[in-house]
């Protein structure tokens, strides 16, 4: 039996025309009325998923009556809601209720306004979780407060105590995923492939924001808790790099809460439980990541590297700290540059070294981890002292180099008698000296056969015949030679006194302004013996050599 009664069926039929219909032909025609019905409200409804919506709409109708090749039903596109009014008589029948328009009206009714402009502008949610008191908020009376019972008393004597609301945050469904999948990749498959890629989506992905204050709780818990698992610690260090290499990210409201966990893991008394855990390398990585937060930060934050070094140095010169933690306080100065050390490290050097020497003998010290470990921090206070007396040289001025053609012979000569009779002629032996031995002694060694000159040559130095035919000519060409010869070999001794005075004059200065640099070398020679020469470049130690 069909949903749609017959009735409906007949009057259908007479809106249409219909007006002798039987009841037989209604009977029959309302089964397939209802099929029909329930075909198009089931496309009407896959219609409706598609737009991602809940809501059935008459857009949906008209989209599942066009699948089936039939005419929409107009008149019912309108976003106003539609009235509908029960029909007189009788009990289930509603229609819609149209008004009638009349034209009139529409055409004398006055214009709307003129939409707004489209546009973007900003305003603040809350800050630091106080919502402000702006038009575009809603009122801070809509927000649920804290229930009676739950607040404090006051008494009398005390200020009123601001309560701020929390703010809730949001997060999507696909960065819940994320964050879920990098905090287990952490905790359990750090040595694992796809954990390097999720460093690599870390230090690269532009949309992480929003999950920066869940990753810094999520760092600072494990670390508190887990200082005796290094595979952890060493994975926890590792995502604060690529978080810290993200260009796309501002982390630096977040900090106050990071560094006290990488702190942690640069001189802790002990990280890791195992012996053969390398919490060497991890307190090595964990102070590049300081002088990294440094260079970053560091104009940000004034009195970042003023605390860090504070720390540091609390650190390295409590001679009741553990020889772990005082290798991460020198790792951690020596990080932070060679001026760190010079003004830190280098004054407190002497006397460390005179209580760190018992340590390192076997005789004194039986234990063998101790020992190890204060060779371990022997290693690391020469690796900072040497790299601190190379920056020192680098600054060395470059000392200029001679030319190539510093040596010059101004006066080459043809010898055409034993080397005993050698000696320069004067200015009368040249008059009276034919032009070929005035070329053999005060000029340059030129041809000396006039038959070997090609003739344009001959032409422009005036030989027209053979060299004791004519005098005219050739001496005074060979007297202007002479002259620019002389001329020359001023200039070149000028600009050879120049340049050695210039050379002088640096090296004076370069020894002037670096006699510290060979004091604290004799110093650091001493303690360190020649270990401290292979930080030494070679050109710098050949001049104190």
């Amino acid at each position: 039996m069909s949903i749609v009664p017959k009735e409906t069926v007949e009057v259908i039929a007479q809106s249409i025309g219909i007006n002798n219909l039987s009841p037989d032909a209604a009977l029959a025609l309302a089964p397939d009325v209802e099929y029909r019905m329930r075909e198009i409200m089931q496309e009407a409804i896959k219609c409706m998923r598609h737009s991602k919506r809940t809501t059935l709409t008459t857009d949906d109708v008209d989209s599942a009556l066009n699948l089936r090749n039939v005419e929409p039903i107009y008149g019912f596109a309108s976003g106003d809601p539609l009235r509908f009014r029960r029909a007189l008589g009788h009990k289930d029948l509603f229609y819609v209720d149209d008004k009638d328009v009349d034209f009139k009206d529409v055409i004398e009714a006055p214009l709307p306004k003129a939409p707004l402009d489209t546009s973007i502008f900003c305003h603040w949610l809350a800050i630091e979780g106080v919502q402000p008191a702006i038009p575009e908020n809603a009122p801070v009376e809509v927000i649920t407060a804290p229930s009676e019972s739950r607040k404090p008393e006051k008494k009398d004597d005390e200020l009123p105590v601001d309560i701020r609301l929390p703010i809730k945050h949001v997060l999507s469904r696909e960065l819940q995923l994320y964050f879920n999948k990098i905090t287990e990749l952490t905790v359990s498959r750090s040595d694992s492939v796809l954990f390097k890629e999720a460093l690599v989506s870390l230090a690269t992905d532009s949309g992480l924001h929003p999950l920066i204050p869940y990753f810094t709780c999520f760092i600072a818990d494990e670390v508190s808790r887990g200082l005796s698992d290094f595979p952890l610690l060493f994975a926890l260090m590792r995502v604060v790099g690529s978080l810290l290499q993200n260009p796309h990210i501002r982390i630096e409201p977040y900090l106050h809460q990071l560094m006290p966990s990488v702190v942690t893991c640069l001189v802790a008394k002990r990280l890791g439980s195992r012996f053969a855990d390398d919490h060497w390398e991890l307190r090595d990585f964990t102070a590049n990541l300081v002088a990294l937060i440094c260079k970053r930060f560091g104009h940000v934050y004034d009195t970042l590297q003023t605390r860090l070094t504070k720390t540091f140095l609390n650190a390295f010169v409590d001679p009741k700290k553990a020889m772990t933690q005082h290798y991460g306080a020198i790792q951690g100065l020596a990080a932070l540059g060679p001026n760190v050390v010079r003004l830190l490290i280098l004054p407190n050097l002497e006397t460390y070294l005179r209580l760190l020497e018992p340590e390192m003998l076997l005789e004194k010290q039986k234990n063998e981890m101790k020992r190890h470990e204060a060779w371990r921090v022997y290693g690391a206070l020469l690796r900072a002292a040497g790299k601190c007396i190379h920056d020192h040289l680098k600054v060395f001025r470059p000392l200029p180099s001679p030319p190539a053609h510093a040596v010059w012979r101004t006066n080459p000569r043809v010898v055409t008698t034993s080397p005993k009779n050698k000696r320069k002629g004067t200015t009368e032996d040249l008059e009276q000296q034919s032009p070929l031995k005035k070329v053999a002694t005060d000029g340059p060694v030129v041809t000396l056969s006039n038959n070997s000159l090609p003739s344009n040559m001959q032409g422009e130095t005036g030989i027209d015949g053979p060299l004791g035919d004519s005098e005219t000519g050739p001496s005074s060409s060979f007297r202007q030679n002479n002259i620019e010869n002389v001329q020359g070999s001023q200039r070149r001794r000028y600009e050879g006194a120049n340049q050695a005075s210039r050379t002088s004059a640096a090296i004076n200065q370069t020894w002037k302004d670096e006699l510290s640099s060979g004091h604290l070398l004799v110093s650091l020679s001493k303690l360190f013996g020649e270990s401290i020469f292979s930080f030494i470049p070679t050109p710098e130690m050949s001049l104190f050599l």
